[in-house]
C-alpha cells in the first residue's frame, strides 16, 4: 500500500497528516499573508510552532471564498509549500484522502481534481464528506452509544465559511436533508472588526489580531436580554484586550484573563447584578495600545442564533437543524435528535452547547430526546475521522487511481465517490 496523506482542506485551516495516526503532522492557515516588514507574500508556520512574526495589518489571501476554490493557483502554492517544506513527501508515490465541502459544484471538483492529478501528481484520490467522517470517529470512539447502534447522526459543523448541518446514515451524508446557514468563523471576526471599529479605534485591517481576540474572549449568551442589561455595568463583562506594540510584544493577548472568565462563574448571580446602573462608555484611549471589550463579546457568537443581526434572511442554528431533521424519513428522526455532534472551530465558543439545548428543546417534540456532544478536539475531528478511515484494509479500493482519472475523467470518476 502507497503513502496515504490526509488532507482536511478547509477555508480557514488546513490539517494534514499520515493516515493511521491520531494527530496531523501539521495544522496551518490556509492562506498566504504579507507582514508590513515584508515585501512578499510568506508561507504561515504551521500553529505550535511560536513565530514572533507581528501580523499587524498583514495582508491576507486566501485560496477558498465560501467554502469555494476560487483560486487554484494559490492553493497548489500552498499545497505543494505544505508537501515539500513541511511534511516532506512525493505525492507521485502517495494516495490523497481530501475533505470537500457539502453541494460543491462541478467546476470546483473539476479543478480540485485537476490540481490533484495533473499539477501534484498524485497517484490515487479519495474525496471525503467532512461530516461523515466525523461521524466515523464518533461511532469508533464511543460503541455503545445510540449514535453507534443505530449508525446515525446529525453532525453540525460550524467552520470558517459555513454552518452545516448533515444527517449521516451509515457514512453517507442524506444530501437533500443538509441544510446550511452562511455564517462561520470568517463572518464572526469580521463582525468583531466591525463592532470595535465603530465603537473605539479602526482595526478593519487586524484580521489576525481579531481573530485570536474572538477566539479568546467571545461566548454564547444564555440569556441574552439579562446579558445586555449586566453589560451596561461595563466592569462586569468587560475584557481589555492589548495589542501588540512591536516593541515588548509582537502578539495580542488578554490583559487580566482571570478577570475576562469571570462571566462563566456569575451564572445565576448575573440576575442579582446591579443591572440599573448605565456605565459611561469611555472613549477610547489611543495612547493605551488596548482595546476594551463588553457585549461585542456575546453579540459575536449571537449571529449563530440570530442571522438577521446581520441582516440575513436566514434560519439561526437551532431551527436550521430542525428542519434538517424534519427533511428526513420519520423513523430516522427521534435517533438523530438524539445523536447531534458539534464540530468545527466555531463550536468552540463556551456555553454554545447549553445554549444550542436551550433553544432545541421547545421546537422538538416533547417525546423527543434531544442529546447533543461535543467532539473532544473539533478543529480535529473531521482529520481524525478521515485518518481513521484511511487505516481501513478497503481504503485503496475506494480511491480513483491516476490511470482512471485520465482514461474517464473528472465526472466519471466522481461518480465513485457516493455521498
Amino acid at each position: 500500500m502507497s503513502n496515504i496523506v490526509v488532507l482536511d482542506n478547509g477555508g480557514g485551516l488546513i490539517k494534514a497528516g499520515q493516515g493511521g495516526e491520531r494527530d496531523p503532522v501539521a495544522v496551518i492557515p490556509n492562506c498566504l499573508y504579507r507582514p508590513l516588514s515584508s515585501k512578499k507574500f510568506l508561507h504561515p508556520s504551521p500553529l505550535d510552532t511560536n513565530t514572533d512574526i507581528d501580523l499587524t495589518s498583514a495582508a491576507v489571501r486566501r485560496p477558498i471564498d465560501r467554502g469555494y476554490l476560487i483560486n487554484p493557483e494559490l492553493q497548489r502554492d500552498i499545497w505543494s509549500h505544505l508537501f515539500t517544506s513541511i511534511l516532506h513527501i512525493n505525492p507521485t508515490s502517495s494516495s490523497l484522502l481530501l475533505t470537500e465541502a457539502p453541494m460543491a459544484i462541478p467546476s470546483v471538483q473539476r479543478t480540485t481534481d485537476e490540481l490533484v492529478f495533473e499539477d501534484l501528481g498524485f497517484s490515487s484520490l479519495y474525496v471525503a464528506n467532512p461530516q461523515s467522517l466525523v461521524h466515523l470517529y464518533e461511532a469508533s470512539r464511543q460503541p455503545d452509544s445510540i449514535l453507534s447502534q443505530t449508525q446515525c447522526s446529525l453532525v453540525v459543523d460550524c467552520g470558517f465559511s459555513f454552518t452545516h448541518a448533515v444527517p449521516v446514515v451509515h457514512n453517507f451524508t442524506i444530501n437533500h436533508a443538509i441544510k446550511r446557514i452562511d455564517l462561520g468563523g470568517k463572518a464572526f471576526t469580521n463582525y468583531l472588526k466591525e463592532l470595535v471599529s465603530y465603537r473605539s479605534i479602526n482595526v478593519m485591517d487586524e484580521t489576525f489580531l481579531m481573530d485570536d481576540a474572538k477566539e479568546k474572549l467571545c461566548f454564547v449568551s444564555l440569556d441574552l436580554l439579562r446579558d445586555l442589561r449586566v453589560a451596561r455595568n461595563q466592569n462586569v463583562i468587560k475584557a481589555t484586550y492589548v495589542l501588540p506594540d512591536g516593541l515588548t510584544h509582537t502578539k495580542g493577548y488578554v490583559k487580566d484573563s482571570e478577570a475576562a472568565n469571570r462571566y462563566l462563574s456569575l451564572g445565576e448571580q448575573q440576575g442579582s447584578t446591579n443591572v440599573g446602573f448605565v456605565g459611561q462608555r469611555k472613549k477610547a484611549d489611543m495612547n493605551k495600545n488596548e482595546i476594551d471589550l463588553t457585549n461585542e463579546r456575546f453579540l459575536v457568537p449571537e449571529t449563530l442564533f440570530q442571522p438577521a443581526d446581520l441582516g440575513m434572511n436566514q434560519a439561526g442554528l437551532a431551527e436550521c437543524i430542525v428542519r434538517a431533521v424534519s427533511a428526513c424519513h420519520s423513523y430516522l428522526q427521534p435517533v438523530l435528535y438524539q445523536s447531534i455532534i458539534l464540530t468545527g472551530g466555531s463550536t468552540l465558543f463556551p456555553q454554545l452547547k447549553e445554549r444550542l439545548k436551550g433553544e432545541l428543546r421547545p421546537l422538538v417534540p416533547d417525546h423527543f430526546d434531544v442529546k447533543i456532544t461535543t467532539q473532544e478536539d473539533p478543529i480535529l475531528g473531521v482529520w481524525r475521522g478521515g485518518s481513521l478511515l484511511a487505516s481501513s484494509p478497503d481504503f485503496e479500493s475506494m480511491c480513483v487511481t491516476k490511470a482512471e482519472y485520465e482514461e474517464l475523467g473528472s465526472v466519471r470518476c466522481r461518480r465513485r465517490f457516493f455521498h
